[in-house]
């Protein structure tokens, strides 16, 4: 049913808050909290995907039908309710969308129908299979890495089997925890083993499938062949005959298991362990992960079906704008983002869709002009915002820390080389082997390059990939423009000192075939010369994409996926988007960023936290302190260690696992008075029971996917359990428990110079240009660990009760512990954007001069757009000048504020035009003239760490 009331057409895209549905969290779920939504000034929701999932997924992200709403999350009718009571609060929704991959299993029809046809299915070219790679035994069929232990195993445990079910009157494979069908042509041998007159008339009708000769007449034949045998099955004897056929093919005697292995064989599908999947599978994973395909989406046809649900709704009014997930994982992201933006505006010619995509960028990468994007959803914003609420002069010190407990001899850098390595040979080795495979087939085309051995391109393969510097390139039909070029050959040039001189024309090749377009002149004369030439433009489409579609996984998994969890520096930089080894950023550095972004795309997201963040935006912020204290943080190490010599004794656990524990307990701490000020064996069992559980959950994840000790595919369940027992040891309640309440005492010393930092971090997301986005349950402070941890059900009623008690007043940091300040924070300044779009969106953008005894600790700039300006300060590095003593009662009563006296002479400079004007503080509705053009500081924020003056002329 469209939405077509104009007077409840949502306001324009101010902000919006990320809702993560599921099951457990529905639409009715959401609509219940749409008041609140409103009250906190958001104008958006932005909903993890709607479309079909697997049963019971938690995220979305496994699409089975991406033509119909979700049932698990309300359904059309559900989604329907949502959007009318959002837009009865003049709110609207944005939609997450995966076009990249879909879900594999029983689910997922067209999926079914793959396996049932193999390469007859009008699905077969929608997932980006390789039909005819170099493996015969995987010649027209998908390799199912489904098995938990060798098939040849299975088969002599008799664990496989057929079997029939009688609803839909179907054969099926049954493996453990899975059925699979039987191809229609294996109908005829399988029933005509019971040779019986019952089955007759089924067998008949499945002889004239294999008559057939197009597939729509194979498919026909095959409907009417299973409804004859369901005839033929529904009295006594017919299912007794079928019995008996099926018992021939019974892996319980030596001639069934050989029948059953024959029968197995010439299926569409080749069953084997799921530990093969890295080195043998034949299609497109989405990352390693062997349970989700990729999609060919760059075809008309696979684009319009798979998108089909969206137009739908887009047409009807229910969504605003769309959230690509993955978009690097796209053969042609270019290509699709005009493809979606063209139809999506096809449908309405009213407006303008909003469209942002996931993408990562590498330090100083920047987003492609002219696809028709609006941004991307904040990564390269939460690396900025946070890195430059870090103290740079910490490094040195942090360094030596990390010397004392790494098993690496170097730095960030040698532990992603030496992942992607790793990776390559193991992970990702099928992915590697057909990238060489075709960059061989390549090789070939031409007299020039025949020579060229395959394994001389899998050694200057695997430099090139090991070295390269972002995500990925982004050629096309039309081979790479000049900026890919030049990122190919310049990492071509820095790996050739790491391979033989006899391999030096390959690498040269190869540089060549990806950084430059074919040449149409030359190919022609090539053609001329040899008939196999012919290909040679579709084997280097073929090689391009291959490349760019595993770089990006590439990258992620042994950066965000591997590396952060083995890189220990200092974890608040171990976030998606970030690099590790870059701790700090300048202030000059900062506003760069914000203008080029603001000149490019003043519409892009702004993020602090996301669904696939590593820690909380409060954790990192609390985090993010240590590097303002560097020489009190290697002194705590020292006393907790020896603190806990005798735990280390009794269950060993790593020097690096240990110092990354120590730093998660510091980033989860709660900020409950009740939790820091309990002595030990007065803990609340139930709050310190929770937290335990949620940190040997995240510990458990952090050892795997380290790699270094244990993994997902072998784990070491004795060393992961000597983890589990230090951790728990070191968190009992105990009196004889000395760790515990040092761990506290040291979180109270840093907890109000990171609520100080999360403030600044706040303020940043809600004034610099851009879309600020909302996580769900981060309008009070996140201390949330990796997923699932972050996507814990959120408790809203604390939050309207908050909300009700502060109404609207002056921000106060009397009760900060909650949170509630920063809650206030968030709706005083969004509901100052409202109608202010402008603003905050194309409106200028001007860095401002600080001086001062701290001008280092204050970041200041200004936005100005019509008649209107506002300058915003935001308070930074602040851990020495809270500090007021370590004492418990100095302790409980620090705030996040820098006292207003030690600002002493610290101003801001404004321009001389700005003139003749009362500036009025948003936050506490202080007014004031501006003596001079000159703010001081010491003037402005004296009850609250951050501030925004708007000029009234």
């Amino acid at each position: 049913m469209p939405i077509s009331n104009p007077q409840q057409l949502p306001r324009p895209l101010q902000a919006t808050l990320r809702i993560q549905f599921h099951r457990g969290f529905t639409f009715d779920d959401a609509l219940a909290q749409c008041d609140y939504f409103a009250a906190l000034g958001v104008s958006h929701l932005y909903a993890s995907p709607l479309f079909t999932a697997r049963s019971g997924s938690t995220h979305g992200y496994d699409v089975v039908d991406p033509g119909r709403i979700n049932p698990e999350l309300g359904g059309e009718e559900g989604l329907l309710r949502l959007v009318q009571g959002l837009h009865t609060r003049q709110m609207g929704l944005i939609v997450d969308i995966v076009p990249n991959h879909m879900a594999v299993g029983g689910q997922n029809l067209w999926w079914c129908d793959v396996l049932l046809w193999g390469q007859h299915s009008r699905h077969a070219s929608w997932f980006d299979i390789e039909w005819m790679g170099a493996d015969p035994a995987l010649h027209g069929k998908v390799l199912l890495p489904v098995l938990g232990k060798p098939y040849g195993e299975l088969l002599r445990d008799a664990e496989i089997g057929l079997g029939f079910d009688v609803e839909s009157a179907r054969l099926y494979v049954a493996i453990p925890g899975n059925h699979l069908p039987v191809a229609p042509e294996d109908y005829v041998e399988i029933l005509s083993a019971a040779d019986s007159p019952h089955l007759k008339k089924a067998i008949a009708a499945f002889e004239r499938v294999l008559d057939a000769a197009v597939q729509e007449e194979r498919q026909t034949h095959a409907e009417r062949a299973w409804r004859e045998l369901a005839t033929a099955v529904a009295d006594t004897e017919g299912m007794a005959a079928l019995h008996t056929a099926l018992a021939s093919f019974s892996a319980a005697t030596p001639h069934g298991a050989q029948a059953l292995h024959a029968l197995l064989e010439r299926q569409h599908y080749r069953l084997t362990d799921w530990r093969n999947a890295g080195d043998e599978i034949n299609w497109r994973r989405f990352f390693e992960i062997g349970d989700l395909i990729g999609m060919r989406v760059e075809q008309v046809d696979v684009f319009e079906a798979t998108h089909a649900g969206l137009f739908r709704l887009y047409e009807e009014g229910l969504i605003d704008g769309v959230r690509i997930d993955h978009i690097d994982g796209l053969a042609d992201p270019a290509a699709y983002v005009r493809r979606l933006r063209e139809r999506l505006q096809s449908i309405r010619r009213d407006i303008v869709p909003y469209i942002i995509a996931e993408k990562i960028l590498a330090p100083d990468e920047s987003l492609r002009n002219g696809w028709g994007l609006d941004g991307t959803t904040g990564y390269d914003f939460m690396d900025q915002a946070g890195a430059v609420l870090h103290d740079g002069a910490g490094a040195v010190a942090l360094d030596a820390i990390w010397k004392e407990y790494r098993a690496d001899p170097d730095g960030f850098d040698h532990v992603v080389l030496a992942t992607r390595r790793r990776l390559l040979t193991q992970n990702f080795a099928s992915e590697f082997n057909a990238l060489t495979a075709t960059l061989h087939a390549l090789a070939r085309t031409t007299v020039a390059t025949r020579d060229i051995s395959l394994m001389s391109i899998r050694r200057c393969m695997l430099e090139l990939l090991a070295y390269f510097p972002v995500y990925r390139s982004y050629g096309d039909h039309d081979g790479s423009d000049s900026r890919d070029g030049f990122l190919i050959r310049t990492t071509a040039a820095r790996v050739r000192d790491y391979l033989r001189k006899q391999d030096l024309p390959t690498l040269d090749a190869i540089a060549g075939w990806l950084a430059d377009a074919p040449e149409p002149e030359k190919l022609q004369k090539l053609q001329r010369q040899d008939e196999h030439i012919t290909n040679y433009s579709q084997l280097h489409w073929r090689a391009l994409t291959r490349f760019q579609q595993l770089t990006p996984p590439l990258t992620a998994k042994s950066t965000e996926d591997t590396a952060f969890y083995r890189y220990g520096r200092l974890l608040s930089r171990n976030e998606v988007g970030s690099d590790p080894a870059q701790l700090a950023l300048p202030m000059e550095d900062f506003h760069r960023h914000v203008l080029r972004r603001h000149r490019d795309f003043p519409r892009s997201m702004l993020a602090t936290a996301t669904h696939d963040h590593k820690r909380g935006e409060d954790a990192r912020m609390r985090l993010a302190v240590l590097s303002e204290i560097p020489a009190h943080w290697q002194q705590a190490l020292q006393r907790w260690r020896a603190l806990n010599t005798a735990a280390r004794v009794q269950a060993p656990i790593d020097p690096v696992d240990e110092l990354m524990l120590y730093q998660t307990l510091v980033g989860v701490w709660p900020l409950s008075q009740t939790f820091q000020s309990s002595q030990a064996g007065e803990s609340r069992p139930k709050e310190l029971t929770d937290l335990v559980k949620r940190v040997s959950e995240w510990q458990r994840k952090a050892l795997r996917e380290a790699k270094r000790r244990t993994d997902w595919n072998a784990p070491d369940t004795v060393y992961e359990g000597h983890c589990e027992a230090f951790m728990q040891r070191i968190l009992r309640p105990d009196a004889d428990n000395p760790f515990l309440p040092a761990l506290r005492a040291f979180v109270q010393e840093i907890s109000a110079a990171g609520a100080l930092n999360s403030l600044s971090q706040t303020m940043l997301r809600l004034t610099v240009p851009g879309i600020p986005d909302l996580y769900q349950g981060c309008d009070l402070w996140d201390f949330s660990l990796v997923d699932p941890d972050n996507r814990r059900p959120v408790d809203y009623a604390l939050r309207q009760e908050l909300m009700a008690r502060n109404g609207v007043r002056a921000l106060t940091l009397e009760d900060w512990r909650s949170g509630d300040c920063k809650q206030q924070l968030i709706r005083t300044l969004l509901h100052f954007r409202s109608g202010r779009e402008a603003l905050f969106t194309t409106g200028d953008y001007l860095p401002l001069t600080v001086e001062g005894e701290l001008a280092e600790h204050l970041l200041a700039f200004a936005r100005s757009a019509g008649d209107v300006t506002v300058v915003v300060l935001c308070s930074r590095h602040a851990a020495r000048l809270i500090a007021s003593g370590h004492s418990a009662q100095s302790l409980q009563s620090a705030v996040p504020l820098i006292p207003p006296q030690r600002w002493a002479d610290t101003s801001v400079h404004l321009p001389l035009e700005w003139t003749g004007g009362e500036w009025q503080s948003i936050l506490s509705g202080m007014q004031g003239a501006i003596r001079e053009q000159v703010i001081a500081v010491s003037d402005v924020l004296r009850s609250f760490p951050v501030d925004v003056l708007v000029l009234s002329r």
